[in-house]
C-alpha cells in the first residue's frame, strides 16, 4: 500500500514537472510577454517577470507555483486577475463529477444486460444488433448527439407533454436542489452513455464467449449446475476482470475532463470546460491545478481497478 502511494505520487509530481516544462521551458515561449500585452516596453516586461517570479530559476518558479498552489492556497489566474484557483477548481469539480458519475451507472447498467442477452444467444438476431450498436456508439460524436437531443427537447418539442419537464441548460448544485440537479443531468448523462453503452456490451459478450470454452465452465456444467448460474457466478466474475479495467481507464478520463464536448453542448461549467477556456488562454496556473486534479482520479481509478480485479480474480492477488 506505502509503495503503491508513494509511485502514485510520483506519478502526479512527474506529470507536474512536464506540464510546467512545456509552459516555461519550450524554447520561444515567454508567459511575460503574453502577460504584459502586445507592445509591451522592456521596463513593463521586467516589471510582469518580478510580479510573476519569471525572473527567477525554472525549479524556484516551479516551487512558488506548487507552494502557492498546495501550501497557501492563494494562487490566481494569470488572465483573470484576482481569480484564484482552487476555488475555481472546486466549483467546477462536483459539475464533473455528477455527469461522469450518472452517466457511468446508466452505460454500466446497460452494457451489462446487453452483454449478457448476447452471450446468451450468440449468433442470434441479438447478438449482431449488439455489435452494430457499439459500432454506433463509438462513431457518433457527442457533440452532434448532444446538439440533435438539444433542437429536440430545448427548441422543437420542448412545449410537448414529452419534454415539458425538461429544464434550461445549466447546473443546479445537489445539495440546494436535487431535484432540479437530476432534472438538468438526466439528458446529459444518457447521451453521454450512449456513447459507452454499445461498446460495453460488445467487450462483456466477448469475455462471456470466451470465458465459456474455459475448463471449469465444462466442469461447472457437469456438475448439473443449472446454465443462469454458470452464467451469472461464474462465467460472469471472470468476464468482469475486462470490464472493469476498461472502465477504470474510461471513468478515470471522464472525471478528469474528458466530458469537455458534453459540458460545452448542455451549457456545463465542469473541469472539462474550465481547463479549455484556460488552455485558450494559456492560463498556466488553472492549467496546472486542473491537469493534477485529472492526474489524481486517473492514479485513484487505476488503484480501484487493481483492488477490483483482485477481489474478482485470486490469481492477482
Amino acid at each position: 500500500m506505502i509503495t503503491r502511494l508513494l509511485r502514485s505520487v510520483l506519478v502526479m509530481l512527474g506529470i507536474s514537472i512536464l506540464v510546467f516544462l512545456i509552459f516555461f521551458a519550450t524554447p520561444g515561449a515567454d508567459p511575460a510577454a503574453r502577460l504584459a500585452g502586445r507592445g509591451a516596453s522592456a521596463e513593463a516586461l521586467a516589471a510582469v517577470r518580478h510580479e510573476y517570479g519569471l525572473d527567477r530559476s525554472l525549479p524556484v518558479q516551479y516551487g512558488l507555483l506548487m507552494h502557492r498552489l498546495f501550501i497557501t492556497g492563494d494562487l490566481t489566474s494569470q488572465v483573470n486577475r484576482g481569480q484564484r484557483v482552487v476555488p475555481a477548481v472546486l466549483r467546477a469539480a462536483p459539475v464533473t463529477l455528477s455527469l461522469a458519475a450518472g452517466a457511468a451507472v446508466i452505460w454500466l447498467l446497460a452494457g451489462l444486460a446487453i452483454g449478457l442477452l448476447a452471450a446468451a444467444r450468440e449468433g442470434s438476431g441479438w447478438d449482431r444488433a449488439v455489435t452494430a450498436l457499439g459500432l454506433v456508439g463509438i462513431s457518433i460524436p457527442v457533440f452532434w448527439l448532444g446538439e440533435v437531443v438539444n433542437l429536440l427537447t430545448q427548441s422543437r418539442l420542448h412545449d410537448s407533454w414529452a419534454f415539458r419537464w425538461v429544464p434550461p441548460l445549466g447546473y443546479q448544485p445537489l445539495l440546494q436542489d436535487p431535484a432540479g440537479w437530476a432534472r438538468g443531468l438526466v439528458l446529459p448523462w444518457i447521451t453521454l452513455a450512449l456513447l459507452y453503452a454499445g461498446v460495453y456490451g460488445r467487450v462483456l459478450r466477448s469475455s462471456l464467449i470466451e470465458a465459456y470454452r474455459q475448463d471449469y465452465i465444462r466442469t461447472a456444467r457437469a456438475k448439473g449446475i443449472s446454465e443462469a448460474r454458470v452464467l451469472l457466478r461464474h462465467a460472469l466474475r471472470n468476464a468482469l476482470v475486462v470490464v472493469v479495467a476498461l472502465f477504470g481507464l474510461d471513468i478515470g478520463a471522464l472525471i478528469g475532463g474528458g466530458t469537455l464536448l458534453t459540458e460545452v453542448v448542455f451549457g456545463l461549467r465542469g473541469i472539462g470546460k474550465l481547463t479549455y477556456d484556460a488552455l485558450q488562454n494559456l492560463d498556466l496556473p488553472v492549467v496546472m491545478a486542473a491537469v493534477l486534479y485529472a492526474s489524481f482520479f486517473v492514479v485513484l481509478a487505476n488503484a480501484v481497478v487493481d483492488a477490483v480485479q483482485a477481489a474478482l480474480d485470486p490469481r492477482q492477488r
